[in-house]
């Protein structure tokens, strides 16, 4: 026999690739931070020897959630600016709020909070968008999180650079630190089309191609940013992306919530991905995604949660269960979204839009071992006729057990393992009585 590091024994198993499958009477199996094998029960028990055994009798075992789009620090303004629109929302709240208190301390702590809060959500990878950079990619570490740091570019000053160019070089010394990080890696992050000139996107797309590495941006997000480009330019922002030669199979595009059918099938035609996070774009009356046409077009979307300022949580079951419903109401199709194709994007289309399907996004043998346990047995997710359905529209976060991550737990029955809970809420407080407007 065999020995390896961990055997996992769940109830359901779903894989994810390929998409719909349930599996029952099945084990993972984990050995060095990476999938063994996943394979019949009675199999694995033969031709395997763990060093631990997990029996999840109750339990659906799927790939970790990958959160495509967040600004996780932002989790210390949750709350602070309800219920306005976005440029007021941004102008006359948070820009202020963040000029005031935003620096490596903030950065760090709110970024502690929300891996607390996601790793009880089951999410196991982010995309993240913020200054500091730096502190994002160390207190994941630290958490044992998965990341890609954005490397966040504006025009004009705050407290993490002076201008593009310091954005940019700041950017490029934070890609070459993190170089041999086995967790986090790094994208660039021009904010948005109306907040980053021209000269800067043609530097990004060049250091792009040369560094092998993604750009990550805010686009089309509002009729206002469509409506005000095209005033002040004669161009929607798509267009004047894809004349700068941005777009591409490694720019992900956020929001994307005003497009013409014109505009979707160039999503598909270059490979762009779409991050599709409803509920910020629902609560600050941003618009609706056209997912249903974007995914019959042939595009990838993931699922992203925005900030907890603007969503108000990093809840990621939440999310998709909210993505697979609204996609049926603005296409009138019940199909739009479906239960499998809900959780592939918060999983495998997230890993793919990263350039991380190899390595993540389902339980594959070969893949690094990132996973998440999902107890079933509570009143609200039973009876269980179909796992992937009770997945999708039932599930709370809160039934969320277990969490590997490169085979570490970072949720073992629900108590955190890399972070103190405690002190990071405690933290909270402190920033909540500095910042209270």
């Amino acid at each position: 026999m065999q020995t390896v590091d961990l055997l996992v024994t769940p109830r359901w198993l779903i894989p994810i690739e390929p998409e719909g499958l349930v599996l029952e009477d099945h084990a993972l199996v984990v050995d060095a931070g990476r999938i063994a094998a996943v394979l019949p029960l009675a199999e694995a028990r033969a031709r395997y020897a763990p060093r631990q055994s997990v029996a999840l009798p109750q339990h659906a075992l799927m790939p970790g959630l990958v959160n495509l789009h967040t600004h996780a620090a932002m989790s210390l303004l949750r709350g602070i600016a309800d219920d306005l629109p976005l440029m007021d929302w941004l102008q006359n709240h948070i820009w202020p709020a963040e000029g005031a208190h935003v620096g490596a301390a903030f950065c760090e702590d709110g970024v502690r909070l929300a891996c607390a809060e996601m790793i009880r959500g089951g999410t196991t990878c982010i995309n993240d968008m913020y200054f500091f950079p730096d502190a994002t990619a160390r207190v994941a570490q630290q958490a044992g999180l998965r990341a890609t740091v954005g490397l966040v570019v504006f025009d004009f000053p705050t407290a993490w650079g002076s201008g593009a160019d310091d954005y940019i070089h700041k950017g490029l010394e934070l890609h070459d630190a993190l170089r041999d990080a086995p967790l986090i890696r790094t994208m660039f992050a021009p904010h948005a089309p109306y907040t980053v000139s021209d000269a800067p996107l043609l530097k990004l797309r060049r250091y792009a191609n040369e560094l092998g590495i993604g750009i990550h941006m805010h686009v089309h997000e509002t009729a206002h940013e469509v409506e005000t480009a095209l005033a002040s330019t004669g161009k929607r922002p798509w267009q004047r992306l894809k004349e700068l030669e941005l777009l591409g199979p490694d720019f992900i595009a956020v929001h994307m919530t005003q497009l013409s059918d014109t505009e979707i099938a160039e999503v598909a035609e270059y490979g762009v991905h779409v991050a599709h996070c409803p509920e910020s774009n629902l609560k600050l009356a941003s618009g609706f995604a056209p997912v249903g046409k974007l995914l019959a077009a042939g595009a990838n979307v993931g699922i992203g949660t925005d900030g907890a300022a603007s969503n108000n949580d990093l809840d990621l079951f939440g999310e998709l269960r909210t993505a697979a419903l609204l996609a049926k109401a603005v296409s009138g199709d019940t199909r739009a979204l479906s239960a499998p194709t809900a959780l592939r994007a918060a999983t495998l289309g997230g890993a793919r839009a990263l350039g991380l399907e190899a390595e993540i996004g389902s339980l594959v043998a070969g893949k690094s071992a990132d996973f998440i346990a999902v107890d079933l047995s509570a009143a609200a997710t039973q009876p269980v006729y179909n796992v992937l359905s009770q997945l999708a529209y039932a599930v709370g976060r809160e039934q969320v057990s277990d969490v590997w991550v490169a085979g570490r737990p970072l949720l073992r029955d629900r108590r955190l393992t890399t972070l103190d809970e405690t002190a990071v809420i405690a933290k909270a407080g402190e920033w909540q009585q500095k910042i209270r407007p």
